[in-house]
């Protein structure tokens, strides 16, 4: 199945369990993956045969710098249900990544990643 990936989209956002986290935010970043047919797109060469990626783009912004969640896991299921909901893919992977998690050590990168599709219940 063919694919659609969106890569290191950059967004600030206020999520986190600690007080300090709801209140002065930090980044986040964002990685998509859609399956989908885009057989009928290469050929006719038409945005209305494909995912529009600057919709998905927008769609994400709005959740990652809107409504502050407690958890990345419960971000990147917003943005998962939201995409299957708005955009109808086969199936999407959904990675929120928190570089600044508050961990009392060095490292690089803190990352959810889920995968929703269409046909769960």
């Amino acid at each position: 199945m063919d694919k659609i990936i969106l890569k290191g989209m950059h967004f600030y956002g206020y999520h986190g369990c600690f007080p300090e986290e709801q209140r002065t935010g930090q980044p986040f970043s964002i990685d998509i993956m859609m399956t989908v047919d885009l057989t009928k797109a290469g050929y006719t060469d038409a945005l209305s045969d494909t995912v529009d990626y600057g919709a998905v783009y927008d769609c994400i912004k709005k959740i990652v710098e809107g409504k502050p969640c407690n958890l990345i896991e419960k971000v990147a299921c917003i943005i998962a249900d939201t995409i299957l909901d708005v955009f109808s893919p086969n199936q999407v992977q959904v990675t929120v990544h928190k570089p600044h998690a508050p961990i009392g050590g060095s490292f690089d990168d803190v990352a959810v990643v889920i995968e929703r599709s269409k046909n769960c219940d």
